[in-house]
């Protein structure tokens, strides 16, 4: 098979899998999304993307530098123990598949946030529209990324900002199986409610299965309408092998 053909067929395949994982999303019904994130601080979906997509993905760790902008070791940064790395442009099919898909079913949820908090933003309908926003304010790295952490390795509890502009939602997708190729390695949420002490909360997770969680914070009922809640999450140290993820900021970085 020549190059030109091995390149096409390489294109119909993703084609085909953007396709499936767009079909996917879309069964996702933002209200329950949205009851789950009101009522937990998270949403979590079943599994969605299949073993040997979410392994394709992981292996793209190894890939060659131009897949990737940066590598972050998180020791030499305070953030906890373990590495991680922003995908570059082009992004890969499935990682550009998985963001636009599912920022259409969060954006409802992120107008409906807006509008409990009586603020004037209005996130648009598609992500290609608060990509060119989060252009004009010169944000313009992507921010998508793969996460590694092997024994002992664990993230700090953190937000994912980047810039002036930040969709209030971001999604974690676990490709590999807990229990089984590796133990440990929980995703931890920590609410810090006024005047009361902070809510830990462990997300459940399988391999393939998408959490939705807020980026900084979430709007709760109060005795005055609505309060605004602090949320950071991270990770929980890594008992045994490795556990990878990947990230999907929505919004991109100055």
């Amino acid at each position: 098979m020549s190059t030109v053909a091995v390149a096409d067929a390489v294109a119909v395949g993703d084609a085909r899998r953007k396709d499936l994982i767009a079909q996917r999303i879309a069964v996702l019904d933002p209200a329950a999304l949205a009851r789950s994130l009101d009522q937990e601080g998270f949403a979590a979906t079943a599994p969605l993307i299949d073993g040997g997509t979410c392994g394709e993905l992981a292996q793209l760790y190894e890939a060659g530098d131009e897949t990737f902008r940066s590598t972050v070791t998180m020791s030499r940064h305070g953030f906890g123990s373990g590495e991680y790395k922003y995908f570059a442009r082009p992004l890969p099919a499935v990682v550009t598949a998985l963001r636009e898909a599912l920022y259409e079913r969060l954006a409802p949820i992120a107008n409906a946030w807006a509008e409990r908090r009586g603020n004037p933003t209005h996130w648009p309908a598609t992500h290609g529209l608060l990509v060119e926003r989060c252009a004009a304010a010169g944000q313009t790295r992507p921010t998508p990324l793969l996460l590694r952490y092997g024994p002992g390795d664990y993230n700090c509890l953190h937000q994912d900002l980047y810039g002036a502009i930040h969709f209030p939602l971001q999604a974690i997708v676990l490709l590999d199986r807990p229990g089984i190729d590796f133990d440990g390695g929980e995703l931890v949420l920590v609410e810090q409610r006024p005047r009361r002490q902070s809510r830990p909360v462990v997300v459940p997770l399988a391999q393939g299965a998408i959490a939705v969680i807020p980026v900084k914070e979430r709007p709760v009922p109060s005795a005055r309408g609505t309060a605004l809640v602090q949320m950071r999450h991270g990770v929980s140290a890594v008992r045994r092998a490795l556990r990878r993820t990947l990230g999907l900021i929505f919004h991109d970085a100055a």
